[in-house]
């Protein structure tokens, strides 16, 4: 079995590709490896905090490595970060990275570039799956997901804080990605079959943040839930 470390966002893209790495026959998770905001100590965009992750790792009963970075960092600095951890893995023999994309092939190509210029080898354990059977097939497994953040230029507030269910995927609008690749909605996965046991949390607030957009023209709003 090839020794591997997971690309961990907490959501359930995450989630149900570590389920199928966990299920094969191929792959040895030896850690769930998160990059946060190094300030408020959260997940970019997820925006999930360090205990929620402890406690989603505990839950699983796989070792969590946490990388912090400063958002006034260089990208030069950031890269040269990953690189160190990277090394280290690779110091334990983990020569394998794993990632939850579906058929985004822009950035798959990047991320196998990346782990490539450092010896390591990316691999997709949902790559090309249709992305309506995979989550319906997420749903019956038992899996359960809160959604933390959406792009209100496509979704309206009231989907932040719903649990993905079926109800959730017959109102998700016409020409919506149901899994959200292109960053409709992210998501906190807190039970399945993954778990051995389900992760408590509680909702704090709902709340918005308005990001300038690539011609500064106007803003995107984008929902979030608060959870610990």
């Amino acid at each position: 079995m090839k020794k591997a470390y997971f690309n961990w966002s907490s959501g359930k893209d995450s989630a149900f590709a570590l389920y199928k790495a966990m299920k094969s026959e191929t792959y040895d998770v030896q850690n769930l490896f998160t990059i946060i905001k190094k300030q408020g100590s959260k997940i970019a965009m997820h925006e999930i905090g360090i205990d929620l992750l402890k406690q989603q790792a505990n839950a699983i009963g796989i070792p969590l490595t946490v990388l912090e970075f400063d958002l006034a960092a260089s990208s030069d600095e950031y890269e040269k970060s990953i690189k160190t951890q990277m090394e280290k893995f690779k110091g334990e023999q983990i020569n394998t990275a794993l990632f939850g994309g579906l058929y985004l092939q822009d950035l798959r190509n990047r991320r196998i570039e990346k782990c490539k210029q450092q010896g390591i080898q990316a691999e997709f354990t949902l790559w090309n799956s249709k992305p309506d059977e995979l989550l319906r097939e997420f749903i019956s497994l038992g899996f359960k997901s809160i959604v933390t953040c959406v792009d209100g230029s496509v979704l309206d507030e009231s989907f932040v804080g719903r649990v993905i269910d079926e109800a959730f995927l017959r109102d998700l609008p016409s020409g919506i990605d149901i899994c959200g690749e292109n960053g409709e909605y992210h998501s906190f996965v807190f039970d399945g079959p993954i778990f051995h046991k389900p992760v408590k949390f509680e909702i704090i607030k709902r709340y918005y943040i308005d990001y300038p957009n690539e011609t500064n023209t106007q803003q995107n709003r984008y929902w979030y839930l608060e959870l610990r």
